[in-house]
């Protein structure tokens, strides 16, 4: 166990960040999921948008690198002219 004041502090407060990016990264994954699925054209050019600003909040959140939220972008549009 930690030994300094602000060492437990920093336990607390990094347990509750590390609870609540878990949360929007699952989130995320499961709409991507969900998205996949989808097998109507218009349907996905639909909700693309959304997706895609779900992707680009969690790239500025910190919770995905960049990078990987251009790669998820990328793949989906792809899946999209694939339909």
């Amino acid at each position: 166990m930690a030994n300094h004041k602000s060492s437990i502090k920093r336990i607390k407060t990094s347990e509750k960040k590390r609870i609540h990016n878990r949360y929007y990264a699952r989130s995320m994954r499961n709409a991507i999921r969900k998205f996949r699925e989808l097998l109507d054209k218009k349907v996905a050019e639909k909700t693309i948008p959304s997706l895609v600003s779900l992707i680009d909040k969690n790239a500025k959140r910190g919770i995905i690198h960049k990078k990987k939220a251009s790669n998820l972008k990328s793949k989906l549009t792809k899946q999209i002219t694939a339909l």
